[in-house]
């Protein structure tokens, strides 16, 4: 059973915040300290995609917040040179494989957490906040798997938790905007109606995590989450993307079995050639997102429910598109690229 907090939600806090370098974990942050918390970040000696940031440029990327160089993979350098015997209240992870392939999965998005879990829990923390993912509803996937075994690990830890699981990111949503504004068409699985999201921006998500802190009504609890508005197929995309750029919409569409016939051939490969048994996973992960919806499932109807997915926030997808095609700075996607 979970513990009951001790401080009122209201109160500054002391927050250590992993996977702080991501665009989720760097909005995170911001939204953090505008709620006048004291936040601490835990960043690996090489971080950010590539590990192309030192801890001076985290510093200068986090004004306001305390940096440490932490190995969450290492329990003890999360002891020694994290939490170093300090107090701390809560924790906010928003640490994820770059991949999802198994290995890399299994070391982050269960591993690391669980090494950070411990070590909170040494440490006195009382709240540990998740950024989980909505796909884990229906776990086909390795990185699904090993999410959902820190979550079972986190719900019998004794401590308080949220556990966030949101939509799609508008960063994931972003890939085709230049193939668009170059002049090609926008590519779709099937009809371009085979899914549908809530889209979700970073600065919301990270408002709502932040705000897991403050409000009773999220603690000990598993929240599906998604941005404001009805849900979007990438249908819906391409035709907002097109009527942007003052354009008739234009849609290539690939069937689903050409990624079956992908994903069979590298499965197979995969047991003469390791190395593609890693590709055929990444694959399958395409496979996922092109056919599964990131709303909430309704497992007893077998279908996913749009009106059951909670929305919060203010950003749209479609004024996100508008701020790229204006000449704002679109997100790096790095190895969640696809297109």
């Amino acid at each position: 059973m979970s513990r009951a907090i001790s401080l009122a939600p209201a109160e500054r806090q002391r927050v250590c915040v992993l996977g702080a370098t991501g665009t989720i974990g760097r909005a995170s942050v911001r939204a953090l300290l505008r709620r006048g918390h004291e936040v601490v970040c835990f960043v690996r000696a090489r971080a950010g995609v590539g590990g192309s940031l030192t801890p001076g440029d985290c510093a200068r990327l986090f004004e306001g917040a305390a940096i440490r160089v932490v190995d969450p993979s290492d329990p003890a350098s999360l002891a020694r040179d994290g939490f170093a015997g300090e107090r701390f209240d809560a924790v906010v992870s928003c640490m994820a494989s770059r991949t999802g392939a198994p290995k890399d999965a299994w070391h982050v998005d269960h591993r690391a957490n669980l090494n950070v879990l411990n070590a909170a829990r040494d440490a006195g923390v009382e709240h540990y906040v998740l950024l989980s993912a909505i796909c884990v509803q229906k776990p086909l996937l390795a990185f699904q798997q090993a999410k959902l075994a820190f979550e079972a690990a986190l719900i019998g830890s004794g401590l308080c938790y949220s556990i966030v699981r949101p939509t799609a990111f508008f960063k994931s949503l972003s890939g085709q905007i230049e193939r668009v504004r170059g002049g090609r068409p926008f590519l779709v699985f099937g009809d371009g109606t085979l899914t549908a999201c809530k889209p979700i921006s970073d600065d919301d998500l990270a408002d709502y995590l932040a705000g897991c802190l403050e409000h009773e009504g999220r603690w000990n609890r598993i929240l599906p989450i998604g941005g404001p508005g009805e849900a979007i197929t990438p249908r819906r995309q391409g035709e907002a993307l097109f009527a942007l750029l003052g354009r008739p919409p234009r849609f290539q569409s690939a069937p689903v079995a050409l990624l079956d016939l992908v994903v069979g051939g590298l499965g197979a490969l995969g047991h003469i050639v390791p190395t593609l048994a890693e590709k055929a996973e990444l694959a399958r992960i395409g496979r996922y997102y092109a056919t599964e919806s990131m709303l909430v499932y309704d497992a007893q109807a077998g279908r996913y429910d749009a009106d059951a997915t909670p929305s919060t926030g203010t950003d749209t997808l479609f004024e996100f598109y508008r701020s790229v095609l204006a000449g704002a700075a679109a997100p790096e996607r790095g190895d969640h690229a696809v297109f």
